[in-house]
């Protein structure tokens, strides 16, 4: 499969690394430019591309940058993927590095507003995940207490191809609902860092409570 990652932090990186090992096709881009991720693509065969030309061909996109960056994202990345290119948003609202985000603070799932920013439908995944888990705590189907990570989002069919990779990359997946019960995942809620099976990050999710904890607000 061909992937485009977009964030070459500590998710973006690993998710590289996994999805190379994998052998599906990745392009990587960073805010810094291509030159700047020579080691990564050493190390991993990926290629480094800018933000402008990760997603094209693309049948799946993982925007992985802090949320502060997402609107300055280059217009129409997405222009060049493939018919029905799934998006992941990894993405988390940390007003101590976003600054204030008013729709977010007023109630509006951190997904959703990324969605709005990009104009395109997204996934959410991995945004509660320990970026050494995807190294480390990859394992096979059927494995006893196999930690699972919940995805939410409004299109089946993307949903599903996300699942079928976070299957691919060695962790169940829990169906976290539609983009508007993305809430349940964000910081703060039981499900975040959560390195439970299915039936643990099940619980979590419904225990989520809507109000953000102060801890995550401006």
């Amino acid at each position: 499969m061909k992937i485009g990652i977009i964030g070459a932090g500590n998710i973006g990186g690993n998710l590289t690394r996994r999805l190379t090992a994998l052998g599906h096709e990745v392009s990587v881009a960073n805010s810094r430019g291509p030159q700047t991720l020579t080691a990564l693509a050493e190390e991993t065969g990926a290629k480094p591309v800018t933000a402008s030309e990760a997603a094209q061909g693309a049948q799946v996109v993982v925007v992985t940058v802090p949320l502060k960056a997402v609107p300055d994202l280059p217009t129409g990345f997405l222009d060049g993927a493939a018919e029905g290119v799934a998006v992941i948003d990894t993405g988390n609202y940390y007003p101590q590095r976003d600054g204030r985000i008013a729709a977010i603070e007023d109630g509006l799932p951190e997904s959703r507003w990324t969605e709005q920013q990009i104009g395109h439908p997204v996934i959410k995944a991995f945004n509660g995940t320990y970026a050494q888990d995807i190294l480390d705590r990859a394992r096979p189907q059927d494995t006893p207490d196999r930690q699972a990570l919940p995805v939410a989002g409004d299109d089946p069919t993307a949903k599903q191809a996300v699942r079928g990779l976070i299957d691919e990359l060695g962790f169940d997946t829990v169906d976290g609902g539609g983009l508007d019960d993305s809430w349940r995942q964000q910081p703060g809620t039981p499900v975040y860092g959560n390195r439970g099976d299915a039936d643990a990050i099940v619980k979590a999710l419904a225990e989520a409570s809507p109000e953000r904890t102060a801890e995550f607000r401006a």
